[in-house]
């Protein structure tokens, strides 16, 4: 499958340097140290987001512009407790303006770890985006850590805890590609949709 053309276009670290709303987003959002960078890098086909083994990494919001077309949206990570509370609250209001700014979500890729059981605040992040209707997936890294006759237990677990069916959950591993040309298709799904749908109500 060949990758996209991207480019990162921009990093936000103040609701005033948001770009202005105009293409469809899809939005990345996970706890520090779950594998969004990896995963972006996997699934863009080259080394554009920075990985580290030490988490909280991500510190803004990071735009990469994808085949002129649609954004890919780093959020920052929640739940690192090594960083002062100051500046987690400057993450937790950054992200507040970003979706208090009425963006153009095509898609939230809700993302976990499939090693693990998802954390109280992975269950407050599944509840937050349900009860504002977002169009939500849950994406979960790592799978090639995971022996395969265990992944479908881990998988329903993790639905079981997030509230949502187990097809709702890709699995996914930055190593070996697999759930990429999955993820592909539905993300190829949600923007066509989104620009179909913001065609029709500009007529």
């Amino acid at each position: 499958m060949k990758p996209p053309k991207a480019i990162l276009l921009k990093s936000v670290s103040s609701k005033n340097d948001l770009p202005p709303v105009s293409l469809p987003e899809v939005v990345l959002a996970g706890r520090s140290n779950v594998g969004k960078s990896s995963l972006i890098n996997a699934y863009l086909g080259q080394n554009l987001a920075g990985t580290s083994k030490t988490p909280g990494k991500t510190r803004a919001i990071h735009f990469y512009l994808i085949d002129d077309r649609w954004f890919l949206v780093d959020l920052p990570g929640y739940g690192y407790a090594k960083v002062s509370q100051q500046r987690r609250k400057k993450w937790g209001l950054l992200i507040e303006d970003f979706f208090a700014a009425k963006r153009s979500i095509a898609a939230i890729l809700h993302i976990v770890d499939l090693r693990h059981e998802p954390s109280p605040l992975d269950l407050q992040m599944a509840v937050w985006l349900r009860n504002r209707s977002f169009p939500s997936l849950v994406v979960a890294t790592k799978a090639d850590k995971v022996p395969r006759g265990k992944r479908e237990k881990q998988r329903r677990l993790i639905a079981k805890i997030l509230g949502i069916s187990p097809q709702e959950i890709i699995l996914f591993s930055s190593v070996t590609g697999e759930g990429r040309k999955e993820l592909t298709k539905i993300i190829e799904k949600k923007v066509h949709q989104f620009s179909s749908e913001e065609s029709l109500w500009e007529r």
